[in-house]
């Protein structure tokens, strides 16, 4: 036993890093370390550390084995080496052996977790099975508590509800007994109060009638509220009678007040004492108005009735001013119109103001009440409207009605005077259809059946009478101007500048008088002319534009014709120059003065066109024989083809002046050419009445002969162009007008002697010719162009002149 201890003692000491019993070399160390290192390389899961520990671990089991089973024999040894050579040769698969043996372990330990989680797994539903059960417990449990809860404010709520409705049903006692107090007062807020709950409970029983009883409630509360507004039209109706039998009873007992300041206390002031009685209550009326229809009939009531006494307590005080105000203004038309519209005018303010002071709430049966206010107005000035023949008071009315009344007044403050506005403009109305009735008769007497008198008729002796007038005024005044400048100077050196300066004055006022004719005057006008536009701008003013059209068409046609009946007269007693003059005067001044009347003087006339009828009439009497066939039938063709033709025809009053003038000018330059060439125009006339003749030689005269009347001729050229010229110039007084009337004249005349001239020619030789001694064109031209006026006038005697100015009375000028 001893020597087995031996040799494992020894084998643990072989190795020893102090003292080991066979001591390696480094050589040896060396081929240890490579051994090792190859080793590893081969064998890399191999741990030397590991391997010693093995190995030391192998040598305790030998030890152990040994000590267990000592080595006594050879064959023992080779055993114990056999084993030891199997185990040292089964090393080289130790790595694989060793990784077979951790995923064995691995394996086991897998499948020890899976079998741990199959059985959290398990507890896991088992636990999912337990809580769905108390989850499914708990929620009902809640849904339970909340329907419990819902349940109990559902029932509370309907106790609160069948609380507030017993409510509405419980009142109606209250109230009743509140509206039966002999003390309520209608002007309290408990009043007002009552009359809130009333509509209050009214709208519940309306909104909920399937209520049990709810229809009875309903008619309680209704009598409860007919019963408040009969207490409420009872207070106000009292108050507005009260207090006016106390404004009628204090008027009766002093008689209508002289101030103006006591009667407008005196009518307004009582009712504006109550205005605080009344105002509250009629507030809630109107506030309740908007809502429910008793207020609104309540609050009609309540302006039928203020209108009532107001109309009671004005009515006959109006009517009694009016009174005065026409005997005072007796006579006077106009004054009447205006004191009487200003009276009713302030009224109407007065009025309107009192009313919204009671009431806010817009009525539109105030202007209706106004109005009829207004409608003694009406009644008091229509009998004086309607009798009234003036034409200038009857404008003059209309222009303070329109302008005074209804513009300036009524547009400016439309709502208070709407109502006098109406009747206002319905007198507007009766004044313009009396304006326009009178006009017309006006222009049927006075216009064109006009009968002028000497005076109106005596062109150009008025025209001539008016220009020496003008023409001494100026001398005078011109006199007059020189001998203030001559005793002004002092000194010769003064005298030069002075006279230029007369010079200078007298040149600008020859130029601004000596240049208008007479018949510009004014009164210088034919009284048919003078009246038509009076008459025209009165209207114009006055009426509408469409009945001033229609007028003003009818009075031009009368008065283009008045004149052209005094161009008839004037041409019999004086000549048919100074009557065309005359009418193209006027015609001129007609013309002029209508431009100014921003009107379209154009009106349709329609008429009935009878023309077919005739034809239709002959046709049936040659198809006599068809009229009772039926086919083509000849009665029924003439009631087809024959009826009478409407036809519209337009009217233009200027463009009937404009042709007239025309007219008038063509007929003036045809006597004007007849005056200065009759001979020679007698003579182109002899001519085409023997052109047939052409062998008759003398078929004019003889040469003599055409020479006297050349020269006739020329001498009235010389002597009548100058006095044409002059009357154009007294009548007309326009260098324009003149040069275009006279140029035609002077075109004519030129003319003539052209044909004249051509006609000589034909009939007589060079020798006849030379004895004639016919002017050319070229000359004629010359000879008119260098005719002039005659400077200033002849020298007339002046007992002629005064007998003409006293045959001409001051009136006809």
């Amino acid at each position: 036993m001893s020597k087995p201890k031996t040799i494992s003692r020894n084998l643990n000491q072989w190795d020893q890093c102090d003292d080991p019993l066979a001591p390696l070399t480094e050589c040896q160390k060396d081929s240890l370390s490579n051994l090792e290192t190859i080793i590893t390389s081969y064998y890399p899961s191999w741990n030397p550390q590991t391997n010693l520990i093995n190995s030391d671990d192998e040598k305790v089991q030998q030890d152990s084995q040994k000590d267990a089973l000592p080595v006594e024999r050879y064959q023992e040894l080779l055993q114990h080496y056999l084993s030891l050579e199997r185990k040292y040769v089964s090393t080289y698969d130790m790595k694989y052996n060793l990784y077979l043996n951790e995923l064995k372990s691995r394996r086991t330990e897998c499948e020890e977790v899976c079998s741990q989680i199959e059985e959290a797994l398990n507890d896991f539903s088992m636990l999912y099975k337990q809580y769905t059960e108390v989850s499914g417990k708990t929620t009902s449990l809640y849904e339970a508590s909340e329907q419990l809860i819902s349940d109990q404010k559902q029932l509370n709520a309907t106790i609160d509800s069948i609380t507030e409705y017993v409510r509405y049903f419980k009142e109606i006692d209250v109230i009743t007994e509140k509206l039966d107090a002999p003390t309520l007062s209608i002007n309290s807020e408990m009043f007002f109060n009552i009359l809130d709950k009333i509509d209050t409970n009214i709208n519940f029983m309306q909104n909920n009638s399937s209520y049990n009883e709810s229809g009875v409630y309903l008619i309680r509360y209704r009598h409860c509220q007919s019963k408040a507004i009969a207490l409420i039209q009872n207070y106000i109706f009292n108050l507005f009678s009260k207090t006016t039998e106390s404004i009628l009873n204090l008027k009766d007992s002093e008689g209508t007040p002289e101030n103006a300041d006591a009667a407008l206390a005196l009518f307004y002031g009582r009712f504006q004492t109550i205005l605080s009685k009344t105002k509250p209550v009629i507030e809630q009326i109107e506030a309740k108005s908007y809502k429910r229809q008793e207020y609104d009939s309540l609050l009609l009531e309540c302006h039928q009735h203020y209108w009532s006494q107001r109309g009671l307590v004005l009515g006959a005080s109006i009517q009694k001013s009016l009174n005065s105000v026409r005997e005072k203004y007796n006579g006077d038309h106009c004054s009447l119109v205006r004191h009487s519209c200003a009276l009713l005018l302030h009224a109407s303010i007065d009025e309107h103001r009192l009313f919204y002071e009671f009431f806010s709430k817009q009525s539109s049966g105030l202007t209706a009440y106004l109005e009829s206010l207004c409608t003694s107005l009406y009644d008091a000035l229509r009998p004086f409207i309607i009798h009234i023949n003036h034409l200038e008071t009857l404008a003059e009315i209309c222009c303070i009605l329109r302008i005074e009344m209804l513009d300036e007044h009524v547009q400016n403050n439309f709502e208070p005077l709407e109502g006098f506005g109406n009747i206002c403009l319905q007198l507007l109305h009766d004044v313009q259809e009396r304006l326009v009735f009178r006009a017309h008769l006006y222009l049927q007497s006075d216009v064109l059946n006009y009968n002028p008198s000497a005076g109106d008729l005596a062109y150009p002796e008025k025209l001539k009478m008016m220009e020496d007038i003008a023409e001494s005024i100026r001398e005078e005044t011109r006199q007059t101007r020189m001998k203030k400048i001559s005793v002004s100077s002092t000194d010769s050196s003064a005298l030069e500048p002075v006279s230029r300066n007369h010079i200078v004055i007298d040149s600008i006022y020859q130029k601004t008088h000596m240049g208008n004719s007479p018949a510009d005057l004014h009164g210088m006008w034919y009284p048919t002319v003078r009246r038509t536009l009076v008459c025209l701008s009165r209207l114009y003013r006055c009426v509408d534009r469409s009945v001033f059209q229609s007028l003003s068409q009818e009075a031009i046609s009368l008065c283009v014709q008045s004149i052209e009946n005094a161009r008839q007269e004037i041409e019999k007693r004086a000549s048919t120059l100074d009557a065309e003059l005359f009418q193209i005067k006027h015609l001129l001044i007609l013309r002029e003065q209508i431009a100014p009347f921003q009107v379209d003087f154009t009106i349709k006339e329609y008429s009935l066109d009878f023309s077919k009828v005739k034809t239709a009439a002959f046709g049936l009497l040659e198809k006599s024989s068809r009229l009772f066939t039926l086919s083509n039938n000849a009665l029924l063709q003439f009631l087809l083809e024959g009826a009478p033709q409407m036809k519209e025809q337009l009217i233009d009053s200027r463009k009937h002046v404009d042709a007239k003038l025309k007219f008038t000018c063509q007929r003036l330059i045809q006597h004007a050419t007849y005056l200065l060439i009759y001979p020679v125009i007698k003579l182109l006339e002899k001519d085409k009445l023997y052109n047939a003749n052409s062998g008759q030689e003398d078929a004019l005269g003889s040469a003599q002969e055409v020479a006297t009347i050349v020269a006739d001729v020329l001498r009235i050229i010389k002597f009548k162009c100058p006095e044409i010229q002059q009357s154009m110039q007294l009548y007309l007084a326009n260098k324009e007008t003149e040069f275009i009337l006279f140029k035609p004249v002077k075109n004519n005349i030129c003319a003539a002697f052209t044909q004249l001239h051509q006609v000589l020619t034909k009939y007589y030789n060079a020798e006849d010719l030379q004895l004639i001694a016919c002017p050319l064109p070229e000359q004629i031209s010359v000879m008119l162009s260098s005719t002039t006026l005659t400077q200033g006038k002849s020298n007339r005697d002046a007992q002629s002149t005064l007998k003409k100015s006293q045959s001409i009375t001051k009136q006809d000028v």
